[in-house]
Parts: structure tokens; C-alpha cells; sequence
């Protein structure tokens, strides 16, 4: 994903970016806050800068973005490709980039609907998300009566997280160590002996005998019942030298009740010690069409 600041208008530069995708690679956007100066009254209601939260030591230089394009596909040469095509479209109407970041999803797959991965703490990613389509635009998709512009109806907001893991200290603990901070194994079961595919009674292991109280997992969606309110789509990234983690990506629609409220309950989780969040920001994905390109033409 490369994030851009500013030049000549939005319009020109969507129009040039789309035409990059194609041959298996696909493209998108994320609206930044900033890209509403001028324009507030049109802006989706909780578009902003990411705050920094408890433990984060973000770098504006690594940090927010009026425009974010997103390139996805799965031949990684054509995915480089079409960025560098990006960042030449870019220049070329007067966007500077601000920052940018490639990921990957080692072991990606499907099962049960759910798109799964592996991190670079070796554990599978995805479990946590709805298996059906009809869920997942339940939990990401802006709805009418939401207080939003009508413009915004049918969008999502996106959360992009650069989270810098502290692999060789975490490969120092042993692999149960592991699997108790992060409160489930490796392969995704549950530890208190649940099937993956179902949600554990957190309330029958009050002390956190089984589950620690201060497990990642449990942390973040204490009753599995009911889940955080968002879908995520998450990203390893390795760019060399020791720095390597994840590219944190959720959606939702409702910032407060998705992300916000899981990351303000992850507040002294035995993880931190192993993670440093350095970039990233909020943005907002229109929905298909162009709605969004009017609403930011000049009043």
C-alpha cells in the first residue's frame, strides 16, 4: 500500500491509479481525514488521524496520508509493478508519497469462508472473522441511519496498523509460553479445549486458569459470543534488518465500537512487550462509483 499527500485534484489522479489495475492485480482507495480540508461538512462523521495509543511510538513520516492506495494480487513481480506505476502516476499529477509498504500473507488460504494466514510469531491469523458475506458486511459496511453523508452509504473504515514484532525475543519463550500470551495455539484451537470453529465460555474460567486473563485473544473480544464489531485482513511485512511484523488492517462501520474499543482493552496485555506500532492511520473506503469524487470537488 503506498499512502499519498495532495497535488492537483483527486479526480485526475483516481482516474489514472484505476487504470494500473488489471492482469490479476487489483486497486482501491482509502480517504484520509486531511483530504476533507475545506470540505469538513462532507466528511464521513468519524474520519480523523489515528490517535497514538498506549505503547505506540508512531512516525508522522510513517503516519496518516490525504490518499492511501491499496495494490493486491497474486504474483507479487505484477503487484511491484503496478506500485512503481502508482508512485509514476503520482508524480506525474503532483502527489508526493508519503509513506509505503509491501506485505504479504504466508500460508494464505481459506477455510470455512475465513481467510487464514500466518504471522511472523507463527501463529494463523483469521479465525476471528465472519465466514459468510453477509456477516462480514453486518460488521464493515456503512449503513443508512448511521448519521453519515449519503455519499459515504455503503463504505468502511479502514484501520492500517504497522506493527513492529520483537521476533527474536519472542522465539527466546517457549511455544506454550507463546500460546498462553496470545491465549490460543498456534494452529488457531482454543486452549481451554474448544473447537476452533466455536467461541469458548470465557465466564466458566473466571481466574484464567485456562485462558490468562491477560491473553491477547482474551483481551480483545472477552465474550466471543459476541464479537468486536469488524472483519480483518492483516499483513506480514519484512523489510530487512530485523524490522519485521505485521500490516494490522481492519473495517468497520463504527470506528468506536470496532477498533477503538478492542485496542483500548488491549491496554496491558502480555504482548505489548513483544510489539511497537509505528505507522499507519485511519481511513475511510467509498463505496463503488463515484459519489465520493463529488463530494470532494470544490464547493
Amino acid at each position: 500500500m503506498v499512502a499519498l499527500d495532495r497535488g492537483q485534484g483527486v479526480g485526475a489522479l483516481v482516474r489514472e491509479v484505476r487504470a494500473v489495475g488489471g492482469g490479476g492485480v487489483g486497486v482501491g482507495f482509502g480517504l484520509g481525514a486531511s483530504l476533507f480540508e475545506g470540505a469538513e461538512a462532507r466528511s464521513p462523521r468519524q474520519l480523523k488521524a489515528m490517535p497514538s495509543f498506549a505503547g505506540d511510538l508512531l512516525d508522522p513520516a510513517q503516519s496518516h496520508g490525504d490518499l492511501l492506495v491499496r495494490v493486491a494480487g497474486e504474483d507479487a513481480g505484477q503487484v511491484r509493478k503496478a506500485v512503481a506505476r502508482v508512485k509514476a502516476v503520482a508524480n506525474q499529477v503532483g502527489w508526493t508519497v508519503r509513506w509505503g509498504i509491501d506485505g504479504f500473507r504466508a500460508e494464505n488460504r481459506v477455510e470455512d469462508g475465513r481467510g487464514l494466514a500466518r504471522n511472523p510469531f507463527h501463529f494463523t491469523e483469521g479465525f476471528g472473522n465472519p465466514g459468510t458475506e453477509r456477516e462480514v458486511a453486518d460488521r464493515a459496511i456503512v449503513r443508512e441511519g448511521q448519521g453519515e453523508p449519503d455519499w459515504a452509504v455503503g463504505g468502511s473504515y479502514q484501520v492500517v496498523r504497522v506493527v513492529r514484532f520483537a521476533t527474536e525475543l519472542w522465539d527466546k519463550d517457549s511455544v506454550s509460553e507463546q500460546e498462553r500470551i496470545m491465549g490460543r495455539r498456534r494452529d488457531g484451537k482454543w486452549l481451554d479445549g474448544t473447537p476452533t470453529g466455536e467461541e469458548p465460555n470465557f465466564a466458566a474460567d473466571p481466574k484464567g486458569r485456562r485462558t490468562p486473563l491477560d491473553s491477547h485473544v482474551r483481551l480483545a473480544a472477552p465474550d466471543r459470543r459476541n464479537p468486536p464489531p469488524l472483519v480483518r485482513r492483516s499483513y506480514s511485512y519484512d523489510r530487512g534488518g530485523g524490522d519485521t511484523g505485521i500490516i494490522f488492517n481492519c473495517y468497520q462501520r463504527d470506528l468506536a465500537k470496532g477498533f477503538e474499543a478492542v485496542q483500548k482493552r488491549l491496554a496491558g496485555e502480555a504482548l505489548a512487550k513483544y510489539v511497537l506500532t509505528t505507522g499507519g492511520g485511519y481511513f475511510f473506503v467509498p463505496p463503488p462509483g463515484d459519489a465520493w469524487l463529488d463530494a470532494l470537488a470544490p464547493a
